[in-house]
Formats: C-alpha cells, structure tokens, sequence
C-alpha cells in the first residue's frame, strides 16, 4: 500500500489559484501514470488531470487551460497548479498513482486520501 502526503488544499475566491502537491515517498518500483480526480458533494468522482511516465499529459475539457499538471518524478511527487477557479471546481481532490512492484509486474492504482478545496466568498 502505497503512503501519500497531499497538502495545498483550502478556500480560495472565484478567479483565485491554488498549488496541490502529491508525494508517495516510500520506494517504489516503477511509477506510469500520475494524476488527480476529484469528486464534488453528491457527485461522482471525475477525472482531472494525468501525467504519464514518458512526460505527455492529458486533461479533462473543464480544466483545460486553467489546470497544469507536472511530476518530479525523483521525489515520486505530483502537483496540480489550479487557475482561474470557480465555484464548480469545489471538491476534495485526490491524486493517484500507477505502479507495479517490478519490472513487468501487475500494475495497481493507489489513491491519497483527498485534499478538500473550496472556491466561494
């Protein structure tokens, strides 16, 4: 099981930013996909954002071109710097991970445990 460390949640006004950050710091084999989804009250989880071993990135229509997503991939960490918020991007926001424990292994997904952000007044 991987061990996350979010932070950089919290209130912000409408036009405001925010910066999450992700860390798994344990070892871990191989890291493919790194992302966030996130899930607004009484709503399903969506997708956000993923950045993939080879550095290409991919976004959902809502965020595109106010969301950036990046990796360090020595520090087994991923952010999400968040622009131009507005009311509908209040949710808990979690991050993700795919890894596998070797090289050729099975690949698992393993989630943070959320990090709340709310744009309002």
């Amino acid at each position: 099981q991987v061990q996350f460390e979010e932070s950089g949640g919290g209130l912000v006004q409408p036009g405001g930013s925010l910066r999450l950050s992700c860390a798994a710091p344990g070892r871990i084999s191989k890291i493919y996909n790194m992302g966030w989804s996130r899930q607004a009250p009484g709503q399903q989880r969506e997708f956000v954002a993923r950045t993939m071993r080879g550095g290409g990135t991919l976004y959902a229509n809502s965020v595109k071109g106010r969301f950036t997503i990046s990796r360090d991939s020595a520090k087994n960490t991923v952010y999400l710097q968040m622009n131009r918020l507005t009311p509908e991007d209040t949710a808990v926001y979690y991050c993700y991970l795919d890894y596998s424990d070797y090289d050729g292994g099975a690949v698992s997904r393993s989630w943070g445990q959320g990090t709340q952000v709310t744009v309002g007044q």
